[in-house]
Order: structure tokens, then sequence, then C-alpha cells
């Protein structure tokens, strides 16, 4: 499946473009931090509250914030798939064996699923109801969890991207 996305982004041009275009990398890497950091404050804040950090604000009342972690989610997909395709060591090609780009992809996969349980199996609506007192039901605080320890490990996989060597001594493999 990862061999069909390389295809279709060297049929873009994107390495080419960041070949020829020294400034396009770092930006990139720039903008891939602010998607993050929209990321972890919008959906980070609604998990710590569902887990029962800041009792004092109804669970709903934090939803307004999440398109912020959609943009950020959306800016991160766009920078991240400039990165594979721009690879200037080893092409994209590179990452269809790093462990650190596939454990983070896996990561952000599961985030999803978990997305898609917490709204599908209703979860938050329950969550909703909570008052600004109130405890959520012990599935969104799993759901919470699981979301905070995904996104935090998509953090410390991306960053050992560039070190794979480093992950795969460190895993004696």
């Amino acid at each position: 499946m990862l061999e069909f996305f390389i295809k279709i982004l060297l049929s873009t041009g994107v390495s080419n473009f960041v070949a020829t275009h020294d400034w396009v990398w770092p930006v990139c890497e720039i903008l891939h931090f602010f998607g993050m950091a929209l990321i972890i404050g919008t959906i980070g804040l609604v998990d710590l509250r569902i887990l029962g950090v800041g009792k004092g604000i109804p669970i709903k009342s934090l939803e307004k914030f999440i398109p912020l972690g959609v943009i950020g989610f959306a800016i991160n997909v766009l920078t991240g798939l400039t990165f594979v395709g721009g690879n200037p060591i080893g092409g994209p090609w590179e990452y269809e064996t790093n462990l650190a780009f596939i454990i983070k992809m896996t990561l952000i996969l599961i985030a999803g699923l978990n997305l898609l349980v917490f709204y599908v199996a209703g979860i938050a609506r329950a969550a909703d109801a909570v008052p600004p007192e109130g405890s959520a039901p012990t599935g969104a605080k799993v759901v919470a969890a699981v979301s905070l320890l995904m996104w935090f490990g998509v953090i410390v996989f991306g960053r050992y991207i560039m070190y794979n060597d480093t992950l795969l001594n460190a895993l004696g493999m």
C-alpha cells in the first residue's frame, strides 16, 4: 500500500520541487511543528478534560476547538507528504523500510480508529452530557487515554524517523 502512495507522490513532482527550492524543507518542518501543536493543543485538551483535569470546564464546550486540531492534522498530512515525496536521502522509497515511520503511521491509524470508535459508539454523546464538575464515563476515559498515548507516540517516533538506525540499535535489531 505504501508503494502505491509513493508512486503517486513521485508522479506529482514533489521530489523535484523540494530538491530545487532550499526553503521548502525548513518551512514544512515549521508548519509540521505548528500542525502537531494544534493537534495536541486541541485534542489533548479535550482528552485531558475527559480524564478529569479541569473539572470545572464542560467537555462539550471544548469541542469548539476541535476544528483547529483538524486544521493541524491537514497541515501535517500535506507537510508529511512533502517530506516523503521530497526526501533528499534515498527518496521516498527510504520510508518503506523505516521502522520509526512505519510505527508512526500505525499509531496515526490507531488514533483515527480510536476517534471513529469515540463518535460511532456514542461515547462522544455520553461525554458531552457530563456536567462541568462530573466525571466522564469509563469508555470515554479509555478513548482519551489511548488518544493521548497515540499522539505522543506519533511525536516520539516522528522524531526517530531521521534516526532510524539509533532506534533499531536500541531495539537490538
